[in-house]
């Protein structure tokens, strides 16, 4: 029954990173693909910040694992947030629009993400108690 438990975390824990790796990479395409200035500076760090995590998110073992799996989910739900706050009332004087590049999928692949990273956060938390 452990060794299903630690499988669980495993696939959890891979599915988050994978995740977190196209959240960055969403970000990083809009920046090659013109997006300068301020949000492509913020862009620029939302990717950098998704590799890292994810490479925690795998790498990493103990309370340093647990802390990186909630900062990643944390760091989707702020993506989204950021995304939501651009297109209604603006964010840092960014408006954004619906149609812009790319805009609904970040939106499906954060939705999905703060799923599957609260699923991984639970997973991660129970398994260190457990143990």
């Amino acid at each position: 029954m452990a060794e299903s438990g630690q499988g669980l975390t495993r696939v959890m824990r891979i599915i988050s990173a994978i995740i977190l790796l196209a959240i960055g990479g969403i970000h990083l395409f809009l920046v090659f693909d013109g997006v300068g200035g301020t949000l492509g500076l913020l862009f620029i760090l939302n990717a950098v910040a998704a590799v890292a995590l994810a490479i925690g998110i795998l790498a990493l073992h103990g309370r340093l694992r647990k802390i990186a799996t909630v900062l990643g989910l944390l760091f989707i739900i702020a993506s989204l947030l950021s995304l939501v706050l651009a297109l209604t009332v603006g964010l840092f004087g960014i408006t954004e629009v619906w149609t812009f590049t790319l805009v609904p999928e970040t939106v499906v692949v954060d939705a999905v993400g703060i799923v599957v990273l609260a699923i991984t956060s639970a997973v991660v938390l129970r398994r260190s108690r457990a143990a």
